[in-house]
Formats: C-alpha cells, sequence, structure tokens
C-alpha cells in the first residue's frame, strides 16, 4: 500500500500532514524528529499507565497534562511537517514549552487553586492567558482559522456582551472572572470534551493503531474483497464493507478515507466507476465510522459523559442508523454498477475470506472482548483499557509463538497466555499487566521479537500523533461551553428554536439540521456536537424529543457536514487519491449518503428506531413491532431513494418514474397522519408500473 499522498492538495483545515492518516511517516529524520518521536511515545505510556492505575493522578492533573503533552508535541512537529523557516520552528518550541508551563503549573498549584477558585491571583489569570494562547493557536496550526474564529466570537463575547442588545445581552464579567471560568476548573478547556479526550478518546486511537499494525485492515480488506469483490459493482461494495469493518475500530472518518481509500478509489476507478464517485463512495463510507459500533467516534463518548448514560446505550441507539446508512451506500453503488453495467472482480483473483479469518482470527478477540465488556456495564476507559492490553498481548505472543519448536508448546503456549488474559475478570488488570511484563521481557532477549518491540514502540508514537487534532478541538472548543456556561446564552437560542418548534417541530429540526452543517464547513464533528446539543437538545427536549435522540441528531448532522459542500473535509482528502476535484466527490458522496440524511428525522418522530422506548407508534402497536415497521418502512424509504438518484431499476428509469420513486420515500420519511399509508401505496404504484415496464421490454 503507498505512503505517498498528496496533502497540498487538501483544504488548509486538513493539511495536516499525517495527524489523521496513520500510514504517513510523520516523524521526520534527524535529532529533533526523534525527540519529537519519543516525546509522542511518553505521551502514550502516560496515558496507559494512568488509564491503568499504575500512576494516579487528580483528574484536573491528568487533564493538563494531557493538554501540556499536545502542545508540546503538536507544535514543533507541524513546524517540522511543513518546513516553516528556523524563527517560525523557535515560536513553535517556544509555545510548545509555554503548553509544558503551563501544565506543570497545575499540578504544582492544584491544591491551592481549588482553595482559591472564583478569586485568581494575578499569576493565576497570567497562566491562564497563556493557556488560551498555547489553545487558540495549536487549533489554528493543526485545523485552519476557522474553529478559532468562531471559538474567539464566543470569547469576546463574554468581555463585551453587555454591550449588545436585545435579548443577548450579558451583564458583563471582569477580565480575571472570563480567564478564570475559561483556563481553570471544569467548565472551560479543562472540561468534559478534554476529560474525555484524556481518558477514553486515546485509548481507543491507541487500541485502533495497534489493531492497524497487527494486520486488521489487511484482515478486512481480504474478508470484504472475498465476500463481495465477485459481485456487480465488486470493488465499490468492498470500499463499503471494507470501511464499515474499519469503523469498528477507528471512528476517524479521515482517517478510514486516507487508509482504506488507498486501497479501494484505484480499485474502483480501475473497474470503471468515475473517478468522483469512487472518491463519494470511500468519503461516504469512511465517515460511516463515526457511528458504527462498537467503537464509533469520540463524540459518542463524549455524549456519553454529558448525557450521564452508559456508552452501551449510545452503542445501542445507534445500530440500526448505522446498518441503514451501510445499506444505502451498498445500495446506491449496486444501481450504479448496474447503471453502468459494471461487473465484480473474478473469484480466482480473489482472496478467500475463510483463509484470512482462518489465519487473522485472533485479532477480532480484542475488539470481541471490548464489546462484551462495553456490553456488560464496564466504563470505556476500563473497557479499552483491557482491550488495548490483549491486543498488546497478541502481538507480542505471536512473536514468541512463531520461535517455538514444536506445534504442541504453541498450543500449550497460547492456552498459557488465554487463560492469564481471562484472569483478569476475576483479579483485575494486574494480572493482565504482569503477563505484558513477562512478554516483554521474552520479547527483548529474542532476535524476532526485538523487532516485535520496536513495532509495538512505533504504534504508541502514531497513536500520539493521531490524538493531536481530537484533543486540541475538545481543548479549544471548552472555551465556547465555558462561554454558554457563564453567559446563558444557550438559553436563550433554546428559546428560539422551542418558539420556532411550537408551531412546527419539522421547522426546529431543520433549523437544527442546518446549523449543524453550517458550522461543519469550518469545524470538525467533536466541537460542532457539543456547540449544537449544547444549544438544541435542551430546546429539543422541551418540544418532546428524547434526549438521546436529539443527541444523536445533531450527531448525526454534524457527520454529514465532513460531505457537504463547500468544504466538505472527507472529499477533499479523498481527492488527491481519487485525481479529482473534492467538490465534485462531494456531490457524488451526498447522494451515496442518502441514509444519513433520512434516518434522523424518522428516529426524532419515531424513537424506536435509535431502539428507544416512546413515541407514538410504541404506545399504539408495542414497542418490538415499532422496531420492526420503523425499520422496513427505512429500507423501502432508501431503496426508493436510491433508485430515484441513480435513474436505474433493472432498467433506466424515465423522469415520471423517478418523481414517483422519490414522492414515495417522501411520504414515508414524513411523520404526519396518513402519509405512511399514502407512501406505501405510491410505493406499490411505483412497484407496478416498473414491473410492467419491464415486462413490455422483456416482451419486445
Amino acid at each position: 500500500m503507498s505512503q505517498t499522498i498528496n496533502h497540498h492538495a487538501l483544504p488548509a483545515g486538513d493539511a495536516d500532514l499525517g495527524l489523521h492518516d496513520p500510514l504517513a511517516p510523520s516523524f521526520p529524520p534527524g535529532s529533533e524528529g526523534r525527540l519529537l518521536f519519543w516525546i509522542a511515545v511518553v505521551f502514550s505510556l502516560f496515558q496507559v499507565a494512568t488509564a491503568a492505575h499504575v500512576l494516579t493522578f487528580p483528574s484536573q492533573i491528568v487533564r493538563a497534562i494531557h493538554l501540556g503533552f499536545l502542545g508540546l508535541l503538536g507544535f514543533p512537529l507541524l513546524a517540522l511537517l511543513h518546513h516553516q523557516p528556523p524563527w517560525r520552528k523557535a515560536l513553535a518550541w517556544g509555545l510548545a514549552l509555554m503548553c509544558a508551563a503551563v501544565a506543570g503549573y497545575q499540578w504544582l498549584e492544584y491544591g491551592p487553586l481549588i482553595l482559591r477558585s472564583g478569586d485568581p491571583t494575578q499569576l493565576d489569570t497570567v497562566v491562564g492567558v497563556m493557556a488560551l494562547i498555547v489553545v487558540f493557536s495549536g487549533a489554528w496550526a493543526v485545523m485552519g482559522p476557522a474553529l478559532p474564529i468562531i471559538t474567539g466570537v464566543f470569547l469576546a463575547y463574554d468581555f463585551f456582551g453587555q454591550y449588545i442588545p436585545g435579548p443577548l445581552q450579558t451583564r458583563g464579567y471582569d477580565f480575571a472572572q472570563v480567564i478564570d471560568q475559561m483556563s481553570f476548573g471544569t467548565e472551560g478547556i479543562y472540561g468534559i470534551p478534554i476529560y474525555v479526550s484524556s481518558s477514553y478518546i486515546f485509548l481507543f486511537i491507541l487500541f485502533g493503531a495497534f489493531l492497524e499494525k497487527a494486520g486488521m485492515i489487511r484482515l478486512f480488506t481480504d474478508v470484504s474483497m472475498g465476500l463481495v469483490g465477485h459481485r456487480q459493482g465488486g470493488p465499490a461494495k468492498v470500499a463499503v464493507v471494507s470501511s464499515a469493518l474499519m469503523g469498528t475500530i477507528s471512528g476517524s472518518g479521515v482517517a478510514n478515507v486516507v487508509t482504506v481509500g488507498q486501497f479501494t478509489i484505484p480499485l474502483m476507478k480501475r473497474f470503471g466507476y468515475r473517478a468522483a464517485f469512487a472518491g463519494g463512495v470511500e468519503a461516504t463510507s469512511s465517515m460511516g465510522g463515526q457511528i458504527m459500533p462498537p467503537v464509533m467516534g469520540a463524540v459518542a463518548f463524549i455524549m456519553a459523559e454529558t448525557l450521564g448514560v452508559q456508552y452501551y446505550q449510545i452503542v445501542q441507539a445507534a445500530l440500526i442508523p448505522a446498518l441503514l446508512y451501510f445499506a444505502s451506500a451498498f445500495w446506491m453503488v449496486h444501481l450504479e454498477a448496474g447503471r453502468l453495467e459494471l461487473r465484480g472482480i473474478a473469484r480466482d483473483k480473489l482472496p478467500s475470506p475463510r483463509k484470512a479469518l482462518r489465519e487473522g482470527w485472533y485479532l477480532i478477540l480484542p475488539l470481541a472482548i471490548l464489546v462484551y465488556l462495553l456490553f456488560s456495564g464496564y466504563t470505556p476507559l476500563y473497557a479499552g483499557t483491557i482491550g488495548l492490553a490483549l491486543t498488546v498481548m497478541l502481538i507480542l505472543g505471536g512473536s514468541i509463538a512463531l520461535g517455538l519448536p514444536s506445534q504442541a508448546i504453541r498450543y500449550v503456549f497460547w492456552i498459557g497466555l488465554g487463560v492469564a488474559s481471562a484472569a483478569f475478570l476475576e483479579w483485575g488488570i494486574a494480572v493482565v499487566l504482569a503477563a505484558l511484563a513477562v512478554l516483554i521481557l521474552w520479547n527483548a532477549v529474542s532476535k524476532g521479537g526485538r523487532a516485535t518491540l520496536l513495532i509495538c514502540r512505533d504504534s504508541l508514537a502514531d497513536g500520539a500523533k493521531t490524538a493531536l487534532p481530537v484533543g486540541i478541538a475538545c481543548a479549544l472548543v471548552g472555551v465556547i461551553i465555558g462561554t454558554l456556561t457563564l453567559t446563558g446564552a444557550a438559553t436563550t437560542f433554546g428559546e428560539f428554536i422551542v418558539g420556532v418548534g411550537k408551531s412546527s417541530l419539522f421547522l426546529s429540526l431543520v433549523l437544527t439540521m442546518i446549523t449543524c452543517i453550517v458550522l461543519g464547513m469550518g469545524i470538525p464533528t467533536i466541537p460542532n456536537y457539543i456547540i449544537t446539543s449544547s444549544i438544541a437538545g435542551p430546546a429539543l427536549k422541551v418540544l418532546g424529543v428524547q434526549l438521546i435522540v436529539s443527541h444523536m441528531f445533531v450527531f448525526y448532522f454534524g457527520i454529514l457536514a465532513d460531505l457537504t459542500p463547500p468544504v466538505a473535509l472527507a472529499c477533499f482528502a479523498a481527492a488527491p487519491i481519487a485525481k479529482e476535484s473534492g467538490l465534485k466527490i462531494s456531490i457524488e458522496a451526498i447522494k451515496v449518503a442518502a441514509a444519513g440524511f433520512v434516518v434522523p428525522f424518522m428516529a426524532v418522530y419515531t424513537p424506536a428506531l435509535m431502539l428507544q422506548d416512546g413515541g407514538p407508534l410504541a404506545a399504539q402497536i408495542g414497542y418490538a413491532p415499532a422496531v420492526i415497521y420503523v425499520v422496513i418502512k427505512a429500507v423501502i424509504a432508501i431503496g426508493l431513494w436510491g433508485t430515484a438518484v441513480v435513474g436505474w431499476l433493472g432498467r433506466p428509469l424515465n423522469w415520471p418514474l423517478r418523481a414517483l420513486a422519490t414522492a414515495a420515500a417522501f411520504l414515508l420519511i414524513a411523520a404526519v397522519p396518513m402519509t405512511d399509508e399514502a407512501g406505501f401505496a405510491v410505493a406499490a404504484l411505483f412497484a407496478v408500473l416498473v414491473s410492467l415496464r419491464n415486462r413490455r421490454a422483456v416482451g419486445a
């Protein structure tokens, strides 16, 4: 797989030269590059040690050190990768050391800061200003100007809100009070987002990095190729299936694009798909990784923490919509392949899925255990720590097993390792850590084992590098949360949405959707979700929408913002691979992602689609029948929408038939009285007309 990616083709906000891309060689050669490499390794080790309680610090200190490492690693790394002149490199190191100093101050002054909370000293205010400077600068360097500018507007509102006429006017706040709110405590940059980044998100990024090094990408690709590669439009279906599988371990849509897309996009083009469509399929499928259980995007962890629910409840709500999302993408590429008369790959040229699973089945074990722990009520922190530890054990154990003299001894070795792994359920993580220590020592004294240890070391560095954009975004968006908390602006915006919703809930939902998409043009999914859910979530709850459904609604449209023009982050990430305009890819991606636009609206009116109790339909016919009914209705609506967009169903469809399919799909999505009946009737009429047309064509 090629490691050469033309990052200069990406928009400024994503030109991070590998921060999103696990395949990019992001640590340059030379002494400075090696120093940053080891900072990244130490960063990951610190996160693992605190997660496993080898090191025990108060949560506030962990958050501060996490942010300190993000700056210490991020500023110099970006300066090196962008080949900045010496003075800019010096500035980058200055900002990095400033970030480390802020973290050190939070650590050393932890107790006194708590005692003087709300009454900061002059030095506290200076350090607080330094913290804001490094967070804004880091976000600008990693993601471009959009998010820092939006956040800067919120911060300015804290200082000058008293001069704004109308309902948004504030009482005015002292400079020191604002800095204290934003830079200390748990309402600003050290709020829930950075807490989730420093605990759950980082661990799951490491988990994905180790699985990738262990060969999980190859396993997913071989299984996908073997299952669907020979079917009509097989290469595009491989992209959908492999991206869905990648989504189970990686919640980063852009990372999925630049890893899986390196293989699938050229394959689709080689078999006759247009470059824009190939890029759109991969971008759409990869973005679905953020809603694909069990390891969803970082937003899922923030959502669970914000709502105060178990992570598995978020997974439960996302399950059916995620399956519908990928089913929609699969259906769209099937129709496009039929329209273009594209066939699959010859079976004799495809890998065997059985052989791939037989050789790599053990890679699925950590994922299976992770799912079991999450659905058994364990915290994501514990589940992620165990999943990561077991993945490392598999990698190290596999290296040792290769050097054992006989098959019988290998069986005994694996059985013993399995027993040690299972012991964590009885005696906790200490047993797993002890087994890891033995495996590390064993590998250290063998030649092949030392090479394996180097792979693990590199995975630690790659994980820290990949976590940079997520962590910095989480820190900066804390300023927006701090502003909403301090000024109460969220209540004002919420009252406006409620006022609109009194006349039409649908208009409130559309307003929320537009807000998500507009914000998503400039900022990543995480801050988009946090801003919009803070404003719209409580307002939609007042209008009768279940809280978890309203948050999922915002989450989905935050993801789809990365597919919608003009920015379309995921599409521009696919552009250099597809060698096509990111805007053209974006237009194709919107067509493929039909379910993403349909499902959230259906779930609001029928919460059973997200496996939630309540809603008028469940009250009338019962919960289980409501789930079955709404899934069938969604599948039919998605099928009709696909045929209308592509214009093909066995044969080309004329415009009247496409209009009829569109009308049927819209009626099935709507939730006003009699629209379901009308939708099924129009869908039946469409089916009859298509059937008659096909019979006439055969007779002719």
